[in-house]
């Protein structure tokens, strides 16, 4: 279904219960979408289901939600406009159900992929109408019966009342199709009874069909229709071609070489023409005489290729001045049928469906085969020329779909950069908490390990020395892009650098119970990876400590992500007090590497700042090395 039914259904619902409803409808159903597209089409299950959810959160029945669905339809696609066009069909509600299934077949330009059931109005009087329904759907019968009673108030100021006279295949609650336990295609029928006060109308038919100039007309020859209607086609009561234009006998045998052309007259409709519109109809006289208002669409099908070397010839002779056209295309027909009682008959005064000259030659035809009355040829010139238009159109909208699929890969490119950049300032948990407008950025961890680095002798001589100066950044470059390499996530977390200190968390913002073990091989890593860069006369010096800190983002121009507490005091004060190319212990790291079997060495006691003499260790070797 496409996503206008949708779009009607989540904004009424909304209205009518509120948001909370709706959301907890949408968990109920898992739909995923938030909102509907109106040229989106959409799962067929999903109508029932909601309708379903609605009934289970308030109590009333599935079918009274469809109802109301089918209502909320038509108050909601007169924001489209489509209610102009059923203003339009006629005075009368019959004039409307007369042309249902017209308004369908002109929708399909807007709407390609519809499905639309047929429905005809099969018998009227003074107290209401019958409707027959036909549908590859199930489940959607409640549904239409609110379409009926809205359009009525909306449109005619009428009560109407609707009843279901008998139904066939209609099951309730699903849309998927009937269930098919043969070969044989199935159908939803459905007959209603509209029971409304029909009297205005049933009093304009009767005025009209009594009418004096009417009654004094002569009679017409039937000759003369085939002349004004040269694709026309007369039937008798077996459905069988009794008389025929000369234009449809002639594409007949145009779309039929290998055919006997005499076969054509005698022979039953179906076995040249396939009817698209309406669905599913039986071709018999009782069924099509009710459709008095019905516009029929058929399709020319080629038969079976036979053996005929007359029909060879007869085609031959009216197709060699036509040997370069194309007739692979079905032609597809349209028009009315009525019944002509004075001669007991059924004919079918159509007109091809041609759209421009491209399609008209497709089908083997020329402007000269169309009616000479009417619009079809201008029609057939004005597709033309709007299609050069269209082509215009098209390309130069072509060229604009090309740039913005450019623009929108360009933004998506700056977008993924900017998370870049934000992922490298903010960690990422921490930048969705505040993109979904939570305010608290602020955390305790209970335990982390919190490493601190620092390049020794970055400045040989004069610091102020413009040379001596680009060098130092360089090397600081250097330095600093071999520890990024070096740092894994989410075991580890860059917090920051400040002049030549490199600072490093394991066990935030992510909890890490090995957070200990990660710092301690990041520490352990880093030794060999410096010394393998070469710097004449630069080293490192790194320090470890374990406990509890308070992270959180400061700043509001260039947010940072900071650690606060005496743990990070004490890891710095390990790294300030270490030696180059070695990496000092807390008493507490130590204590958590040495349970790892981790090879540590104790220092002895060291005056630390704020401290005083505190026992420190040396990593020396990790768990895997040492074996």
């Amino acid at each position: 279904m496409y996503g206008m039914l949708y779009e009607s259904v989540a904004f009424f619902i909304e209205k009518e219960f509120g948001k909370d409803i709706w959301k907890r409808i949408c968990q109920i159903v898992d739909c995923k979408h938030n909102t509907f597209k109106t040229h989106q089409i959409y799962p067929d299950k999903l109508m029932p289901d909601i309708a379903a959810a609605l009934a289970a959160c308030t109590g009333e029945s599935v079918d009274y939600y469809m109802n109301f669905f089918g209502r909320c339809f038509v108050r909601f696609f007169s924001n489209f406009g489509y209610d102009r066009m059923i203003r339009s069909t006629g005075r009368y509600y019959c004039d409307f159900l007369q042309s249902i299934d017209n308004i369908h077949l002109q929708m399909r330009f807007t709407y390609p992929k519809m499905k639309s059931p047929s429905m005809q109005l099969i018998e009227v009087d003074d107290e209401g109408a019958i409707m027959l329904y036909r549908s590859g759907r199930t489940g959607m019968s409640k549904y239409l019966t609110g379409q009926f009673i809205e359009v009525a108030k909306e449109f005619y100021n009428l009560d109407v009342d609707v009843k279901v006279l008998e139904s066939q295949n209609d099951i309730a609650g699903g849309t998927a199709g009937p269930i098919k336990l043969t070969n044989a295609s199935r159908v939803v029928i459905v007959k209603y009874r509209l029971n409304f006060d029909n009297r205005d109308y049933m009093t304009n038919c009767v005025n009209s069909s009594i009418h004096q100039s009417q009654l004094e007309l002569a009679p017409v020859d039937l000759n003369i229709l085939l002349d004004f209607f040269p694709f026309t086609i007369v039937l008798n009561r077996d459905m069988k071609i009794t008389y025929a234009g000369e234009k449809i006998v002639e594409t007949w045998i145009l779309h039929n070489p290998d055919e006997d052309p005499t076969s054509f007259i005698g022979s039953k409709l179906v076995q040249h023409f396939k009817c698209r519109r309406p669905k599913d109809i039986p071709m018999e006289w009782d069924d099509v005489t009710q459709m008095r208002t019905v516009l029929f669409e058929f399709e020319l099908v080629r038969a079976n290729n036979k053996d005929v070397a007359d029909a060879k010839d007869i085609g031959r002779s009216i197709s060699s001045n036509r040997k370069d056209l194309q007739t692979n295309k079905p032609i597809l027909l349209k028009g009315p049928l009525y019944q002509l009682r004075d001669i007991d008959s059924l004919i079918y005064l159509c007109s091809p469906l041609i759209e421009n000259l491209e399609e008209l030659h497709s089908y083997g035809l020329f402007l000269n085969d169309l009616n000479s009355h009417g619009l079809s040829r201008e029609l057939v010139m004005a597709g033309w020329q709007h299609c050069s238009t269209l082509e215009m159109m098209f390309e130069k909208e072509e060229v604009r779909s090309d740039e913005l699929e450019k623009a929108l890969n360009l933004s998506d490119s700056w977008k993924k950069q900017g998370d870049e950049l934000l992922y490298s300032m903010i960690p990422r948990p921490i930048a969705e908490r505040m993109r979904n407008g939570e305010e608290s950025t602020c955390q305790t961890f209970e335990e982390v390990s919190v490493i601190f680095m620092e390049i020794m002798n970055l400045y040989d001589g004069d610091s102020s020395n413009i040379q001596n100066a680009m060098k130092a950044v360089n090397t600081l470059n250097s330095v600093f892009s071999a520890i990024d390499e070096e740092i894994i996530s989410p075991f580890i977390y860059k917090v920051e650098t400040v002049g030549m200190v490199y600072m490093a968390v394991s066990g935030a913002p992510d909890i890490n119970p090995l957070h200990a073990e990660h710092a301690c091989d990041l520490a352990l890593r880093l030794i060999p990876k410096i010394q393998a860069l070469k710097l004449p006369g630069i080293s490192i010096r790194i320090g470890i400590n374990s406990g509890p800190v308070v992270a959180g983002v400061v700043g509001l121009k260039v947010p940072r992500y900071c650690l606060f507490g005496d743990t990070v005091n004490t890891a710095s004060r390990m790294e300030s007090t270490s030696e180059p190319y070695k990496i000092q212990l807390s008493n507490y790291s130590a204590e958590k590497a040495s349970k790892a079997n981790y090879k540590i060495e104790s220092r002895g006691y060291v005056k630390v700042k704020g401290k005083g003499e505190m026992e420190t260790f040396w990593l020396l070797e990790g768990p895997n090395q040492s074996m």
